[in-house]
């Protein structure tokens, strides 16, 4: 093959190529959404007890374990029975449970009776551990009406003897105002900041947080 020719295929193959890439659908630009941030005093709103004194103890708050569909970033949606769906063009800032874990440290941080807080991500030791199975964590249609359902299995650890010292499962739902996503992400941030401030109330209430075991 001569010089010259070469060249041209080269220069028609590369005109296809450009042919084609151009023809490739283009992606659809996705919008990343975060939890919206606590309200004030909405950590502790829904606290039942009398408030309990400051904790020495140290606690470390676990990333929950959450299943394939919800350990990711889609913001999931049930339709209809057990089909499960995610809203197109949307996606969380984090997964599920990094979502979960962080406005749990929110919470604990800003109602200050738990002092001595970490997460997985430090490594460092505590006296106890907060984690869990998140079961749900998205919007199902009730009646035609979309409701945010948040379900948390958690669990408490003395981290020296690995004992678990205290189960509860906690179970929130919050109506959204409207279908669109960024109602939906709203509803999410009040049932989070709901199922939050529970947590906090059981958790800071518990006998281990206030005794060396």
């Amino acid at each position: 093959m001569s010089l010259l020719s070469f060249r041209t295929l080269s220069a028609a193959w590369l005109l296809s190529l450009s042919a084609a890439c151009s023809i490739l659908p283009k992606s659809e630009p996705v919008a990343i959404y975060r939890l919206p941030a606590l309200a004030a005093g909405q950590a502790v709103a829904a606290a039942s007890t009398p408030a309990a004194p400051a904790s020495q103890r140290s606690l470390k708050i676990i990333t929950p374990y959450g299943g394939r569909a919800i350990d990711s970033e889609r913001i999931l949606v049930l339709p209809e029975g057990n089909l499960i769906q995610s809203y197109q063009g949307a996606r969380w800032s984090d997964p599920a449970p990094v979502l979960l874990r962080n406005r749990l440290l929110q919470a604990f941080s800003a109602d200050g009776r738990t002092r001595n807080l970490s997460t997985d991500d430090n490594n460092v030791a505590a006296d106890l551990e907060l984690g869990g199975d998140l079961v749900a964590f998205q919007t199902e249609y009730r009646n035609g009406a979309p409701v945010v359902v948040i379900q948390f299995n958690a669990r408490m650890v003395d981290t020296a003897s690995r004992r678990i010292i205290a189960v509860r499962s906690f179970n929130v739902s919050q109506p959204v105002a409207g279908t669109k996503v960024p109602e939906v992400v709203n509803a999410f941030g009040a049932a989070s900041g709901a199922l939050a401030a529970e947590i906090l109330d059981w958790v800071t209430g518990a006998p281990g947080m206030h005794a060396k075991s």
